[in-house]
């Protein structure tokens, strides 16, 4: 069985060889006019047309993917940005949850868009793209079908022309030329029926694609469109919260960097103080009079424990007053001091009277003169933030 089997695979391979062989001598004759080839025009055309379409379908695809990179892409930034936003947005500032709800749409709406283009678009292409490579691989079958038949043909003829005709011979050639005429018309029948077809296909189905993609879009920006406006209307009334603090507060508030310090709505409004550049800038006609400090009070002043007696502290050298911080100040610079609202502030004197700026104090926060003592980092802040004990 095993020597027969071999035997077998043995036949079938010299037979495909063969075939090759007939095929490639067949191939030779025709291109140097020595053999006659069957033409079939309209067959032509259905193969040029056929792969113009797969060779456009292939770039919708590829195109098409690169749009669906882009979508991620946008998205992924999209999210960051609304993340940058909601990180940055205070929680006392006007519309937060709105914000944070504005954000969260934003990214579900986006993996919906994405989503479905792969669903409604990408699928359908690459099920549209998949029929291809089958008919292009019968396409080329029925190109060497024909070589087939043309050969038989071919022997057959040469057989006839024989001064000495062997009918066996020629019966054989005859009864092979109507396998091969048989197994090629089949063959190019279907492929001349499906071929027109295929072609006439892609109208519909380039309009299907499209709309997909329009109709998903249309969608996708009337909806962003939605969320855009509604936190356009969000930052339009923090804006108008916003100036309506300054407004009552008569300017915009600097530090020296120049940031603005914006009260929030349960804040009350603070004069407006100079920034040290500012400050530098009118030292010449300030004079004097900016340098202007209460006289140092005694060396020891009086504080809350926290069991509720009172007990005398000594007060740092240069000591001044006492002030209350009523806003937050954040720092900008190492030199500065950082405050929250109710924090008591030891005021003390500039160690160079010529370096103080109209507008801001030299200080400590009492909390950690009394636990640091000579350690307790001193800082100037803007005199407007606080309140004299």
């Amino acid at each position: 069985m095993a020597e027969m089997g071999k035997g077998v695979t043995a036949g079938k391979l010299a037979s495909s060889m063969q075939k090759k062989l007939t095929r490639a001598q067949e191939k030779v004759l025709q291109k140097l006019g020595k053999a006659d080839e069957t033409k079939d025009a309209a067959f032509e055309e259905s193969v040029a047309n056929f792969n113009k379409q797969m060779a456009e379908g292939t770039k919708l695809q590829k195109d098409l993917r690169v749009y669906l990179t882009a979508v991620k892409a946008m998205h992924d930034s999209s999210r960051r940005l609304q993340e940058c936003l909601a990180d940055m947005y205070e929680p006392e500032w006007y519309g937060k949850e709105e914000v944070d709800s504005i954000a969260e749409d934003t990214d579900l709406l986006w993996i919906d868009f994405h989503q479905k283009l792969v669903d409604q678009a990408l699928i359908s292409m690459d099920t549209y793209l998949g029929q291809f490579p089958d008919i292009k691989a019968r396409v080329a079958k029925r190109d060497r079908k024909l070589v087939d038949f043309d050969s038989a043909r071919h022997h057959v003829a040469s057989i006839q022309k024989s001064k000495k005709k062997d009918e066996v011979k020629l019966a054989k050639a005859e009864d092979e030329l109507g396998r091969a005429q048989k197994v090629f018309e089949e063959m190019n029948v279907d492929l001349q029926e499906e071929l027109p077809a295929l072609w006439n296909s892609r109208v519909g189905f380039y309009v299907n694609t499209f709309q997909s993609v329009a109709s998903l879009s249309e969608k996708f920006h009337r909806e962003m469109g939605k969320l855009n406006h509604s936190l356009n209307e969000v930052m339009t009334k923090l804006e108008e919260q916003n100036k309506k603090g300054l407004k009552a507060d008569g300017g915009v508030k600097r530090d020296l960097a120049g940031t603005n310090h914006s009260l929030t709505p349960q804040e009350s409004p603070i004069p407006k103080s100079q920034s040290k550049e500012e400050s530098a800038d009118a030292a010449g006609t300030a004079g004097a009079e900016s340098n202007s400090l209460p006289a140092a009070q005694d060396e020891a002043s009086p504080v809350a424990t926290s069991n509720g007696s009172v007990e005398e502290v000594e007060m740092p050298p240069g000591f001044l007053f006492k002030v209350k911080a009523m806003h937050d100040y954040i720092a900008n610079d190492a030199d500065e001091l950082e405050m929250k609202s109710g924090d008591i502030v030891l005021v003390v004197s500039y160690d160079n009277p010529e370096e103080q700026d109209d507008g801001w104090l030299m200080g400590m926060l009492e909390a950690n003169w009394i636990k640091e003592k000579g350690l307790a980092h001193k800082g100037v802040f803007p005199e407007n933030f606080t309140q004299n004990l």
